[in-house]
């Protein structure tokens, strides 16, 4: 059995080493400091980042940036900081495009709690700053934002708390519920996921080793425990980001510590019932490596996971009847440690964020194969680790 404070440390270092230096990709594209203004017919996408060094990073941007994107060629270029916030590392927006809330991902030396901040986005796809308040815990990471876009939930990585916002008709948040794991020091929550009917909410404890289950109601506004509370998975996982298939018939977990897919089948109840669980990373890579993130094609065909330390997007097809994933192989991200990847809503192009390299690779995507092939050299942007379209 693998002892969890050692997986945790070991992780911890193999990226503190990764990210000891954030010089410039000699073969990225652009400057990273150039500012560009919207263009006609360009997609805009929000990137969170990091602005200072911290214990697994080396911050070098000054807050969100954006990135504008050509919808024909999918190629990207850097657009400028249109908020100043304090390690915004992950960004999202409510689905009508009106609200942006970015976490500031502060630790217990920086602040008295962790902050999340609510934006209004204008036409010109600035921000407008409406709000701020505690995540009542530290080194929030993750924002969740219901179908009705009447709640927010943050995660806090350090602390074990999860907190329920109600979002008020300009934008700004006041607290609704705050949830609080079981053994706190040991708890990180890393995200919360929301089931596509709304009524049920999934948080990956990657300190646990469990995905807690809560069913949810937005009329009574209220979060109680599943009648199965939470699913176990073998010690040392680390569940981080978990997805759906387009059914909802399978969910999947993207297992930090050990690199693994973990695959679900979602009862009518909204409880889980783990399958199996499948590797993140080819057989016989044996270097530092965790896993990072997951989605699934709008075509619901193929699912995607990065790889932090193999520094790849693994390729799974997906058997629609079984919910199984078959590999389909591995692409480079032509950078230093994938945080978070975003999938073009037409579901052609996929962009991953390498924080330790600070570039953004672009792909085509193969929509016959899954196949990603790399559009052109990665792109410079300052520690990106999340990517947002606006929609």
């Amino acid at each position: 059995m693998i002892n969890r404070k050692l997986a945790v440390a070991i992780v911890i270092a193999g990226l503190s080493f990764t990210s000891c230096k954030n010089e410039k990709d000699e073969n990225a594209e652009g400057d990273a400091s150039e500012n560009t203004e919207n263009m006609p017919n360009m997609n805009t996408a929000f990137i969170g980042t990091y602005t200072k060094k911290e214990g697994h990073v080396d911050g070098k941007a000054d807050g969100i940036l954006t990135i504008q994107q050509d919808p024909e060629t999918g190629k990207v270029r850097l657009g400028r900081t249109v908020a100043e916030v304090i390690n915004p590392s992950f960004v999202k927006l409510t689905s009508d495009g009106k609200y942006l809330y970015a976490v500031s991902e502060l630790g217990d030396k920086d602040a008295a709690s962790g902050f999340i901040h609510s934006f209004q986005v204008k036409e010109n796809d600035s921000l407008v700053e409406v709000d701020k308040v505690s995540t009542e815990a530290f080194a929030p990471c993750h924002i969740e934002i219901d179908k009705t876009n009447k709640f927010a939930f943050v995660s806090n990585y350090m602390g074990g708390v999860v907190v329920m916002y109600r979002i008020q008709q300009d934008g700004s948040l006041e607290k609704h519920q705050q949830l609080d794991m079981p053994n706190p020091k040991e708890s990180h929550t890393h995200s919360v996921s929301i089931s596509a009917d709304n009524k049920h909410v999934y948080i990956c404890d990657l300190g646990a080793d469990k995905i807690w289950i809560y069913d949810f109601d937005a009329k009574g506004k209220t979060l109680e425990k599943n009648q199965q509370e939470s699913v176990s998975l073998p010690e040392g996982s680390g569940p981080r980001h978990f997805t759906f298939s387009k059914d909802q018939k399978f969910a999947y977990s993207m297992n930090e510590l050990n690199s693994t897919i973990s695959i679900f089948k979602v009862e009518e109840n909204g409880g889980l019932n783990l399958q199996n669980s499948v590797s993140s990373i080819p057989e016989g890579f044996t270097e530092n490596n965790s896993g990072a993130d997951i989605h699934i094609s709008p075509s619901g065909d193929y699912l995607y996971a990065s790889n932090r330390g193999h520094n790849s997007i693994a390729i799974f097809k997906i058997d629609k009847k079984s919910g199984g994933l078959e590999n389909k192989g591995y692409a480079s991200t032509n950078g230093k440690t994938p945080r978070n990847f975003a999938i073009s809503e037409d579901g052609r192009y996929l962009y991953a964020a390498n924080q330790d390299s600070g570039n953004i690779q672009a792909y085509k995507v193969n929509s016959a194969t899954g196949e990603l092939d790399a559009i052109g050299k990665p792109t410079a942007v300052p520690t990106p680790v999340c990517i947002e379209f606006l929609k």
